[in-house]
């Protein structure tokens, strides 16, 4: 078995790993990231690459519940839970139920829309700094309602959004057409997000690791973690089948995989997988300048120079690694319903994804209570991308002991009972 020591050790080489390793190689240490598949190949991938401040409402927000059990009895509907005798998963939503009021939900609101400011700030600088080619534009979003009722029940969100600092504006469907001439004529209104950038997801991915590599770091692709050997309050090697490696600092950026290693160490991390689900196209005549959220359905569409693609809905289903066909279907049809042209030539890709999704809606960064070389960079439900940049900073100023980009007390892992 091969025994390597690196100065740094990133376990995950998804979109928050490699934003890590970069930001760590940018502050003067030693990297190496092992990833058990390829980069990118977890949820990273094949997401909308919507960069939403906009989405700062946190999901466990009053009246949930009781459309969480409406939608359960619809196949198609935004979220979904399979049916399965889990301790894990109810323990999880029994504490996201809890969450569901106005108190919670405002202050979550805030320590939310505190980090998605950042976040967009910190990721505009990211791709400007290492000239990132991923199709980045920063536009804005837009979403959009077919029904006069819908609308008018998601008008709390704008004042909650401006009070955020997040500006957004309300718009008649006139307005959304003249604005947005791909959607049809059903549409009755929508908000459009001045602050939302949008980027394509797997060139984001391949341009920092190829940033990573260039700054003299390693990745270790096809590299699966096996487990932990602890020593003196300190992690002291990772076992992987790629051999055993001993780390002055680690990071543990594993996305929905997190709890299942992080238990090795006695760290109970509240995460399960939220599976969504893309369809990407190529790209049609007729597509849509900005990304948009088709709200009754919640099903994103982006389109960029080279394709387009069809994202979202919520299923807990455990790691179920099936392609479900009820939920990409869903995604076609919702798209028939608003755009004027939707998407007919045959899919490009057909993906599904693990989001790892806390149930206060926050990520997890910090150092573990575990072991004092351990950090924890991980939890970012669906907005991964999103908070990546604002990820990498704040780890790099926590290891490297530099004055927080941020305030990191909302996101720390001590904040759960463990």
């Amino acid at each position: 078995m091969d025994h390597r020591t690196t100065d740094v050790l990133v376990l995950g080489g998804g979109v928050i790993g490699l934003a890590c390793a970069l930001e760590l190689l940018r502050a003067g240490r030693g990297v190496t990231v092992v990833e058990r598949a390829r980069i990118g190949a977890g949820a990273s991938h094949g997401n909308c690459g919507t960069i939403t401040p906009s989405h700062a409402p946190p999901l466990a927000m009053p009246g949930q519940i009781r459309q969480a059990l409406r939608w359960m009895f619809t196949p198609d509907a935004p979220f979904r839970v399979a049916p399965r005798l889990d301790p894990a998963l109810i323990a999880w939503m029994l504490r996201f139920a809890a969450r569901c009021n106005a108190r919670t939900f405002r202050a979550a609101a805030r320590a939310k829309g505190a980090l998605l400011l950042a976040a967009r700030a910190a990721l505009g600088e990211l791709v400007a700094r290492e000239r990132l080619d991923c199709e980045w534009m920063e536009e804005g979003t837009l979403g959009v309602w077919r029904t006069g009722e819908a609308f008018d029940r998601a008008m709390w969100l704008p004042p909650l959004l401006r009070e955020l600092g997040l500006p957004c504006e309300v718009l008649d469907g006139a307005e959304v057409r003249r604005r947005e001439p791909a959607v049809n004529d059903s549409i009755v209104g929508g908000v459009f997000h001045g602050r939302d950038a949008r980027l394509r997801p797997e060139r984001y991915l391949e341009s920092l690791a190829t940033r990573v590599r260039e700054a003299g770091g390693e990745i270790r692709e096809g590299t699966t973690v096996l487990g932990f050997e602890r020593a003196g309050g300190r992690v002291a090697k990772v076992r992987t089948t790629g051999g055993t490696f001993a780390a002055r600092d680690i990071v543990l950026a594993l996305g929905a995989w997190s709890p299942k290693l992080a238990s090795q160490l006695g760290l109970d991390l509240p995460i399960q997988p939220g599976k969504g689900y893309s369809i990407t196209f190529p790209h049609p005549a007729r597509a849509p300048r900005l990304p948009l959220v088709l709200k009754e359905r919640m099903v994103c569409v982006t389109a960029w120079d080279s394709g387009l693609r069809l994202g979202s809905t919520m299923e807990f289903a455990g790691y179920d690694e099936r392609l479900n066909r009820v939920r990409l279907d869903a995604l076609v049809r919702a798209a028939r319903e608003y755009l004027v042209e939707p998407p007919a030539a045959p899919a490009v890709e057909e993906w599904y994804g693990w989001r790892p999704m806390v149930h206060d809606d926050l990520p997890i960064i910090g150092r573990a209570p575990a072991a004092s070389n351990l950090m924890l960079a991980t939890g970012h439900g669906m907005l991964g991308v999103t908070e990546s940049a604002i990820t990498a900073r704040l780890v790099a100023d926590l290891v490297t002991g530099r004055e927080p980009a941020i305030n990191p007390t909302p996101y720390r892992p001590t904040r759960f009972s463990w």
